[in-house]
């Protein structure tokens, strides 16, 4: 499955911004079930200086400063991608006990990298609230796919989405309070469940292709950021898990980074002088499926 994903970020300031330095997690990932097959990144204006680096966690990130006055920042990412269905999915069905236990125990490469992901995180604070939740889904001696799957289920059922009610540091007992939020709110929360129970569960950032109603026409930009979360496995690997939507992500996911939570993989972030309090922002994403 061929993809074509086009991702423009643009800022509009009040007064004028003397420098800026920004950085990008814009670039998608080459996996076993994912190739990135070309990139390209446009800023205007044109950045004094640009450069790439690869980050703890294996993201590509490209950074730039643009050292001239502007009132408007534009970025667009034109990548193509290609979906494969490996047929490698980890089964899950050692007990979620034994999963926790080997985590602990055993020091193989992927095992000890993994364990990062068990650990609090700026946006993922290890609460009683989550251990409870998630207890009702890790049940003694469950296969770990089938209680991580009825958690996502859960989530999916519990939790309304509602655009414009979170905001990127919303907490998440705002969220448990509220029972609503949005797909970085779903995904931070089944983190939170997971790593209080001893399990290594990572923040997944990536795209999703949305399809219009029967008879009707995709609109231009009409697609959006989209985040799931990822539970490691021992001897078999990850599994992802997207609570938003209550599925499994197959071929129409398409990962961009991953990380502890949002804060590593924010798609633009960066530091500006002057332009006021306030600005305007805009993001337009298009993802197309070639044939």
């Amino acid at each position: 499955m061929n993809y074509r994903i086009r991702h423009v970020t643009r800022y509009r300031y009040p007064g004028t911004v003397s420098l800026c330095h920004n950085e990008l997690h814009l670039a998608p990932r080459d996996t076993a079930s994912q190739t990135l097959q070309s990139l390209e990144l446009r800023v205007n204006p044109l950045p004094g200086y640009q450069g790439e680096r690869v980050d703890f966690f294996g993201n590509r990130v490209h950074h730039f400063s643009i050292q001239q006055g502007h009132q408007e920042l534009e970025i667009t990412a034109c990548s193509r991608v290609t979906l494969l269905l490996s047929g490698g999915e980890p089964r899950g069905l050692q007990s979620w006990e034994t999963v926790r236990d080997r985590l602990g125990q055993e020091d193989t490469p992927e095992v000890l990298d993994a364990r990062q992901y068990i650990l609090t995180s700026p946006l993922v604070p290890l609460l009683p609230e989550l251990r409870d939740y998630a207890a009702a889904s890790l049940l003694p001696g469950r296969p770990l796919r089938e209680a991580v799957e009825e958690l996502m289920g859960r989530i999916f059922q519990d939790f309304e989405y509602r655009p414009g009610f979170t905001s990127v540091s919303t907490e998440l007992p705002v969220v448990m309070r509220h029972r609503c939020g949005v797909c970085q709110d779903f995904a931070h929360l089944a983190l939170g469940c997971l790593r209080s129970h001893g399990l290594a569960a990572r923040y997944v950032s990536g795209y999703l292709e949305t399809l219009p109603p029967p008879g009707q026409e995709k609109l231009e930009g009409a697609d959006a950021s989209h985040a799931w979360f990822s539970v490691y496995i021992p001897g078999e690997g990850w599994l992802d898990l997207d609570p938003t939507n209550n599925l499994i992500p197959m071929d129409r996911h398409i990962t961009l980074a991953w990380g502890r939570d949002y804060t590593d993989v924010t798609p633009v972030k960066g530091v500006l002088f002057g332009g006021g309090n306030s600005h305007d922002l805009e993001v337009r994403v298009d993802v197309v499926r070639e044939a």
